[in-house]
């Protein structure tokens, strides 16, 4: 254990640069002058490496899916949407009323529902939604969405297809198609027939989430009111709020204005069983990846115990030269302290690293596994999102060092009981 020639224990401080004595033995027991670092010390820190960085990826990779959500569901459907049970007539008289509240900075009509479509004999069952193409520019940002072809061409007798339904079916841009919709079952209960109706295919649009460009159609208003049969009637309407504009408030504004049975909903609002399950998932992974530093904790102990039974003489020396228990015990302390702080240094570099290049990583073992397309599928981003947040950070290296402190308690516990007369007798 070394002391410094002439040094004095007695006042409790060595003068190497200015360094409380008890901290400079914790520091050389760790990593001795001209010799090679102790083995318990490399595997401690190891450990705790190891649980911060798989922390760091987990919450910066769940917190990325959190907010990328978010944008694309802000960019697809706009900050909030009024929406009613019965079919909207006269949407001109709601639009400026909408327009004329105070946080509204655009409003866009909207009608949705379920059709077939069919081109070379494939069959799919998406999503369609007609929507005012001129609004839209202001209310939506489908224009970064458009991978191929032109909105500009949309009119009443063309579409755009999400991308995954595209290839499914087989469509490119110029591609022609068959829309048949509920409609038809009804003209067919009055003894008529309604022939499908025959678009084509005017562009590709790709959003990132696998739900909406596995099955998705975009079209005029107009079009999807005659698919439905709906009139002048639509059945709801999208809102862009101003920038720092409260929503919950905005919200609340609307609703006290509306007409019922219509109501106003955040995006949150309509998509809070997702981001409750995100927050929830969140949380979990913390909980269980928290094991991994809590074994690493074990090894810090376990190297520090066995540290406390080789240095038995020493500590007696340290006693019998004037050392009290409480500083003596800080030498324990202090290596676990020492040991977290540096573990999670290295932990967050390598998972700051590993983020850089996950999508490399994931693709690479995608391709391995042949598990492109389920990755897809049950993650619903083509890419894995990332969110830096310092409160992860802060939370994750004050919990190792926490942790790795405790750890180094125990052996600095047993370290101060030592007695100097028996410690040197039976060394």
């Amino acid at each position: 254990m070394g002391f410094p020639k002439n040094s004095a224990p007695q006042s409790f401080h060595i003068n190497i640069l200015f360094m409380p004595w008890y901290i400079y033995i914790a520091i050389k027991q760790l990593f001795p002058t001209g010799r090679r670092v102790p083995f318990f010390t490399v595997m401690s820190v190891i450990g705790v490496t190891l649980g911060v960085m798989v922390l760091v990826i987990v919450q910066c990779v769940m917190s990325g899916y959190g907010v990328e959500f978010r944008e694309k569901m802000i960019n697809i459907n706009g900050h909030a949407e009024i929406t009613s049970s019965r079919i909207i007539y006269k949407p001109e008289i709601l639009l400026a009323q909408v327009g004329k509240e105070p946080g509204v900075a655009a409003a866009m009509p909207f009608a949705k529902g379920m059709v077939m479509i069919q081109h070379l004999n494939h069959p799919a069952f998406p999503i369609i939604e007609g929507i005012d193409i001129e609004r839209a520019r202001n209310t939506i940002a489908l224009e970064k969405f458009v991978k191929t072809g032109n909105i500009d061409s949309v009119d009443d007798d063309s579409v755009l297809l999400s991308s995954i339904l595209a290839r499914s079916i087989g469509a490119v841009v110029g591609s022609t198609i068959d829309i048949y919709t509920p409609l038809m079952l009804e003209c067919l209960k009055n003894e008529e027939v309604l022939l499908p109706r025959e678009v084509r295919v005017v562009g590709i649009f790709e959003t990132g989430l696998n739900s909406i460009d596995s099955n998705a159609v975009l079209c005029s208003l107009r079009l999807m009111q005659e698919l439905y049969g709906l009139g002048e009637g639509i059945h709801g309407i999208s809102i862009k709020a101003k920038q720092d504009i409260d929503l919950d408030k905005l919200v609340s504004s609307l609703n006290d204005k509306l007409p019922p049975p219509s109501i106003a909903s955040t995006w949150m609002e309509m998509n809070q069983d997702f981001l409750f399950m995100l927050k929830v998932e969140k949380t979990t992974m913390f909980f269980v990846m928290m094991f991994i530093i809590l074994v690493a904790s074990f090894t810090i102990m376990n190297s520090l115990m066995t540290n406390v039974v080789r240095k038995t003489r020493e500590i007696g020396i340290l006693h019998a030269m004037g050392g009290d228990t409480f500083r003596i015990s800080l030498i324990f302390s202090f290596q676990g302290i020492f040991i977290g702080i540096i573990g999670t240094f290295l932990g967050i570099t390598l998972g700051w690293i590993a983020l850089i290049f996950r999508n490399d990583i994931i693709t690479l073992l995608a391709r391995i596994t042949h598990g492109e397309s389920a990755f897809v599928k049950f993650y619903e981003f083509a890419k894995i999102p990332v969110c830096y947040q310092w409160r992860d950070f802060l939370f994750i290296s004050l919990f190792t060092i926490l942790i790795s402190t405790f750890a180094g308690y125990i052996p600095a516990l047993r370290a101060s009981g030592v007695k100097a007369a028996e410690a040197l007798r039976n060394e």
